[in-house]
């Protein structure tokens, strides 16, 4: 800032004249003939009051601001270059504000220094009122406030502070204040203010009459929203007039008006102050935070299986974990850590347990959630693990494996699976048999992964051909549906209808009979005596065949399985399907 010294305002154009030893020193410096209107505005010059009215200014070679202040009229402000030895004019016109301002009154009465600016509550030209002589006791020249606590500032043209200090100014009362020795202050009724109502901001009359009546500032502050979820954002708006110093807690210093987007962690309450030469008016707006979490936490499925044999994990059910925690900032999901807000993880649990035996385990996921506001959830879900564990097994050779699964076809009653109960039509014998097909194909698997078993699904000649390759669909996917229960995964099968084309005849019959090595020579004879009806039955199955050797299962009929009649037995009523 310029000092006092490098800035002169100068009323009479002669001055070089009056005082000839400056001519030199002003001969180097430029200098701005100023006139403003109204002509009782004041100039300040690099922030530093000058002085009232119209005049010249000195000032040293280089950049400066020039403002013109006349309270209620708009300021002026504007950067003029001072360039040695040359001059520039410059008139200044000030808009005057419109309105008044209500009373009650009291006044304030300056003595001494001449010409000195008049401040309230602000040190900056923003707070500018009056000079001394427009506060002066000479006939009707009155500087007028609302009554309540100022701090009064008086600066003396271009030589500093003259006064600084608070003054009450009563409501009828004039306070009186003797410059430069301020302590002498007093108070004196003031009788003429109990008649005075709302006044101009500036009036001037006669030359000596002159009235500076000074508004109390005003503020309008709101929020757009009362509340917001945490993370959420809102609008404050305000307005304020007559108040050259506005703040809001938090924010800081603002404009007279404006709006201003927050985001609030945490229930706030917002205060505008607005302090203008009239006083301080404050206003508050308060903006609740819903801290609260609604989250979520789920598992589907809920229950899953396991399996185990040895060392080696031959099945292992999945799950998905689904969860949201909306309005949270941090979240952890137990045993993993830490996660996103919202997501889903596909879990494959094991059970605590490692020794042989049964499975029945279940195991609890925990979600926690926080966030910025101080909001806090905590959700579970639990999967349920069955199944089972058994030692391992000695090992078994690629070739006893290929035996193990062309050992035997596997045998369907009459007309099963029907179309109503497609899981129905496995016997316990033959459900037994498909049991060793899984078990053994699981096993052959570690010696051929790309391995698959294809099943040839059969029936005897009844019925129609369409409805036989319905009857033969049914059992081929009752048996694929059966090893895949038992940990055949389901790619590695593959099905075929053939219904009741390619039947085996007779003679075939016996000479597969005469193969078998585990019937005796008594169930033979049964057999030739009711050829028609074993015939019939042997044709009732599915044989597997293994992809790799191309070997396809043994058609041995169980002659002497427990529930031979079931395989054999002919429906209560004749029909033609079967």
């Amino acid at each position: 800032m310029r000092t006092s010294r490098q800035v002169l305002l100068v009323f009479v154009l002669s001055l070089a004249v009056l005082l000839p030893g400056a001519v030199p020193l002003l001969a180097k410096c430029a200098h701005l003939k100023v006139k403003v209107t109204p002509k009782e505005a004041y100039v300040f010059v690099d922030g530093i009051p000058v002085g009232p009215g119209s005049g010249v200014i000195w000032a040293d070679p280089g950049e400066h601001t020039l403002a013109v202040y006349n309270y209620g009229f708009k300021p002026y402000s504007a950067k003029f270059t001072a360039e040695s030895g040359k001059s520039t004019t410059l008139s200044v016109t000030l808009e005057q504000i419109p309105g008044t301002s209500p009373g009650p009154w009291g006044r304030i009465e300056l003595k001494g220094a001449p010409g000195a600016a008049v401040l309230l509550n602000g040190t900056t030209p923003d707070f500018f009122v009056a000079n001394v002589g427009e506060a002066s006791t000479r006939r009707k020249r009155e500087l007028l406030v609302p009554p309540g606590e100022y701090q009064l500032t008086v600066l003396g043209c271009c030589s500093g502070t003259i006064f600084s200090g608070p003054i009450t100014v009563g409501e009828n009362e004039a306070t009186i204040v003797p410059l430069p020795n301020a302590a002498g202050k007093t108070t004196a009724d003031w009788a003429e203010g109990k008649s005075l109502g709302a006044l101009p901001r500036f009036e001037a009359g006669c030359a000596t009459c002159l009235t500076v009546a000074v508004a109390k500032p005003s503020a309008q502050f709101s929020s757009a929203a009362a509340q917001v979820e945490c993370g959420g954002s809102t609008q404050l708006n305000w307005s304020t007039a007559d108040a050259p110093r506005v703040e809001i807690s938090g924010i800081g210093a603002v404009a007279a008006s404006g709006q201003q987007s927050v985001r609030p962690s945490q229930t706030t309450d917002y205060k505008l102050t607005a302090a203008g030469p009239g006083g301080v008016v404050t206003s508050d707006a308060t903006v609740n935070v819903a801290s609260n979490i609604q989250s979520s936490l789920s598992l589907e499925p809920a229950q899953v299986r396991y399996h185990k044999v040895g060392d080696r994990v031959e099945e292992q059910g999945s799950s998905t974990l689904t969860w949201s925690a909306p309005g949270a900032n941090n979240a952890a999901l137990d045993p993993f850590g830490t996660v996103s807000p919202n997501g889903t993880r596909t879990i494959q649990p094991s059970p605590t347990r490692t020794e042989a035996g049964p499975v029945d385990e279940t195991i609890t996921y925990t979600l926690r959630s926080s966030n910025a506001c101080g909001g806090s959830d905590t959700k579970t879900a639990s999967v349920h693990i069955v199944g089972s564990i058994e030692a391992a097994h000695a090992a078994v050779s690629e070739a006893t494996l290929v035996e193990k699964l062309t050992l035997n076809s596997i045998y369907f009653p009459y007309n099963v699976p029907s179309k109503s109960d497609p899981q129905g039509g496995l016997v316990p014998s033959q459900e037994k048999r498909a049991l060793d097909v899984a078990n053994s194909f699981k096993q052959y698997l570690q010696y051929q992964s790309g391995a698959h078993l294809v099943l040839e699904a059969h029936c005897d000649h009844r019925g129609t051909s369409e409805y036989n390759k319905l009857l033969a669909g049914r059992r081929a996917d009752r048996v694929k549906n059966y090893l895949v229960e038992n940990g055949v995964p389901a790619a590695d099968i593959e099905t075929i209808a053939i219904g009741k084309e390619n039947n085996l005849t007779n003679q075939e019959v016996l000479d597969l009979l005469s193969q078998n090595p585990n019937i005796t020579p008594e169930e033979q004879t049964r057999v030739r005596r009711n050829l028609a009806v074993f015939r019939m039955a042997n044709n009732r199955r599915v044989d597997v065949r293994l992809s790799t050797t191309g070997q396809t299962s043994h058609r041995y009929f169980p002659y002497n399985s427990d529930d031979l009649k079931v395989l054999l037995g002919e429906p209560k009523r004749a029909t033609k399907k079967k």
